[in-house]
This record gives structure tokens, C-alpha cells and sequence, in this order.
């Protein structure tokens, strides 16, 4: 299966003990249930593309705070898509400039496939998302929500 790439970052897990428990709703279990879910695979099976994003928090964010799927048209997500990966992989090329440990592989995303709009989706919101996490800015573009 081709890969646009195997992971964009591998986050830190921290284990803690915890010595009591509060009691919480069932929309608060699932909602702690997406904290800890930190891996979001995006697949398009008809076109053999998938993303693997491993961030913790990534999934509850997106959840919580992006805008819902159909929000912004395909082409818009297709075009800052393209243009945030040239600049991450610039980036992941220089690690004499940009910490290595945020920037870690290359993405393989070309202009002219047409990855499917979930894709396209997920692949913008983790942008937006890296970068309101770690204070990073892509592309000369506000990340904004």
C-alpha cells in the first residue's frame, strides 16, 4: 500500500499513577477515550493511500475543536495541504534549523492524485493542530481553527 507517510510524528507517552478515581459521565469516558486513542489512520482504499498520525491529544482535538468535515471544500484543503508539506519537508531537511525530534519524515503528497476529501481533511486539521501544539507556523499561513 502506497504511504503518504508511515508517521508525521511519534509523541512522547507518559504513564502516571493515579491514586484515586473520580466518577465521570459516559460523555466524558468517551471523550477521555479519544485522549488516549493516539493513533488516527486515514485510509482511501480505492487509491491505496493512507496516513498514520501517532499524536497524543490529536484525536481529541480534532473531535473537540476542528471544524466538522464538509466546512472547507476539498480544493482549499488540497491546496494548503500541498503547500504545508513543502515546507514541513523543507524542514525535515534541514535539521541543523528545525528540531529533528518534531520534524522526523518526509511526506509524500503530490498535487495531482486525488487523495479523497478525508484525507485531505484529516492531513490539514493535523497541520493546524502541530502547529497550535508546538508554536510552529507553516507556510506564512495563521494557523487558525
Amino acid at each position: 500500500m502506497k504511504t503518504i507517510t508511515s508517521i508525521l510524528l511519534i509523541g512522547l507517552l507518559v504513564f502516571s499513577c493515579n491514586t484515586t478515581k473520580r466518577t465521570t459521565s459516559t460523555k466524558d469516558e468517551k471523550l477521555e477515550n479519544l485522549k488516549l486513542n493516539d493513533t488516527v489512520s486515514i485510509a482511501n482504499d480505492e487509491l491505496e493511500y493512507e496516513i498514520i498520525i501517532i499524536e497524543p491529544g490529536f484525536n481529541y482535538w480534532l473531535v473537540s475543536q476542528a471544524r466538522p468535515e464538509g466546512y472547507y471544500s476539498q480544493p482549499f484543503l488540497e491546496s494548503r495541504n500541498y503547500q504545508y508539506v513543502i515546507e514541513w519537508n523543507q524542514r525535515v531537511l534541514q535539521p541543523q534549523l528545525f528540531d529533528p525530534n518534531l520534524y522526523e519524515l518526509q511526506i509524500d503528497y503530490q498535487p495531482y492524485i486525488d487523495y479523497g476529501y478525508e484525507v485531505n481533511y484529516k492531513l490539514y486539521n493535523y497541520f493546524i493542530y502541530f502547529q497550535l501544539t508546538y508554536k510552529q507556523r507553516l507556510a506564512g499561513f495563521d494557523p487558525r481553527i
